[in-house]
């Protein structure tokens, strides 16, 4: 394994009354929203914009009736960058004032949020439940399954609050899916047509290939990983074709939140001076494969456009809704697309009824379902994911709630 980055963000979260009598303004911050959110709103700003005071002396309050109640917030360095993050949490207050203050160095840091190491894997826990398995150490199907179906740098389980699993692997019928995963399927590469997704054929891979950073703190935690997207070339050599920075990040969840949110970004690039070109199919990109407790008659998929699981396959969405029966509970998850992404409102690919006769679910983002993408060298490429992850049943309404924030979030205006 490579050698971890640490990118440990401290939230002074604290709440002596003493320190909050001597914290010094620096600046106030309004939030406007709607007043009527059901879902709390990650929000940032650039900290250097309004302060180049060091992170430990600084303090965040919100303003309640006059009175200043202490905020977690959490300091992201990206480069010689400073951003301020925070959740603003559901209210029936339309205007929220925050203020940063600057006050004696506090020794009071809250890491609700943290990553564990766990047998080749990293795990994101938030107080102490674990929500999230990244895994890097290359996983083999079972016994007697060949193993060109391994792989690395996929995500399972993915749980719910409560803890009941979301994905699947390892699944018979197709032993290629591993949880939520990211492969392109038809892909024009130095003249071959390769497939990073049907392992089988031995066409191609991605693979895990290092960590740039590792977060944890009281807002959020978080990976920045490498996965190289590998070409089986004909001759019997490997050359990486593209390289692909994913971030994976959970937010804060409040003690009675029955949800987390889940951002999931990636960074796509031309590994060589060779052009990519993914070609038009059916399915490609990030991709759930639904646990084994799911049928048809035990759950249930609705899109933003109101179509349902019949409906779904091949229209275009914004967001893709998935919840059903888990044992003696209810959950599920919100998978949705970021305007800025390639072909939003973007393909679907929903595995219809009859799948393996049960009803087994699939759902994926396929940006490239009805036409091609060409990626060229010296360029990125960026498409983002937010998954809203739940317990209990969603409304549509809820739904939607949730993409207009992950869309369109509310600007933080600065005061000073």
């Amino acid at each position: 394994m490579k050698q971890y980055i640490y990118t440990v963000c401290a939230a002074l979260t604290l709440a002596l009354l003493s320190t909050t009598l001597q914290a010094q303004r620096i600046a106030t911050l309004q939030v406007n929203t709607s007043g009527k959110e059901k879902l709390n709103i990650p929000v940032e700003v650039d900290l250097d914009a309004i302060t180049t005071l060091a992170d430990s002396s600084l303090q965040l309050f919100e303003i309640i009736s006059g009175k200043k109640e202490p905020v977690a917030f959490q300091i992201a360095i990206t480069g010689n960058k400073r951003t301020l993050h925070w959740v603003v949490t559901s209210s029936k207050r339309s205007q929220r004032t925050f203020e940063l203050a600057q006050s004696r160095p506090s020794n009071i840091v809250s890491k609700t949020l943290n990553v564990l190491e766990k047998d080749g894997a990293l795990v994101i826990a938030s107080n102490n439940k674990e929500l999230l398995q990244y895994n890097y150490k290359t996983v083999y199907p079972p016994k007697g399954v060949d193993t060109a179906y391994k792989r690395s740098g996929f995500i399972h389980p993915l749980n719910t609050p409560s803890g009941h699993a979301l994905t699947r692997i390892n699944a018979p019928d197709h032993y290629h899916h591993w949880g939520m995963w990211n492969p392109w399927t038809h892909v024009l590469f130095e003249n071959d047509t390769l497939d990073f997704w049907n392992l089988k054929d031995r066409k191609g891979t991605v693979r895990f290939a290092g960590f740039n950073a590792i977060e944890e703190g009281s807002v959020f935690a978080g990976l920045n990983v490498l996965h190289e997207h590998v070409a089986f070339k004909k001759n019997g050599t490997q050359k990486v074709a593209i390289n692909e920075i994913q971030n994976i990040r959970i937010y804060r969840q409040q003690p009675n939140d029955p949800y987390y949110i889940l951002d999931i970004t990636s960074q796509l690039s031309c590994a060589s001076s060779s052009p990519v070109l993914l070609l038009e199919y059916r399915y490609g990109g990030l991709g759930i494969r639904a646990t084994e407790l799911w049928n048809k008659d035990n759950s249930t998929t609705l899109t933003s456009e109101g179509k349902n699981r019949r409906e779904a396959d091949g229209s275009t969405a914004r967001w893709c809704m998935v919840q059903g029966q888990l044992e003696n509970d209810y959950g599920g998850l919100v998978m949705m697309s970021y305007p800025t992404n390639y072909n939003h409102p973007e393909p679907l690919r929903v595995w219809p009824e009859n799948s393996n006769r049960r009803g087994d679910v699939f759902i994926n983002f396929s940006p490239t379902k009805n036409k091609d993408w060409l990626l060229e060298p010296g360029k990125t490429y960026l498409l983002k994911y937010r998954l809203l992850v739940f317990d209990n049943q969603l409304s549509q309404e809820q739904a939607e709630e949730a993409w207009r924030a992950f869309a369109q979030p509310p600007a933080v205006k600065i005061i000073k």
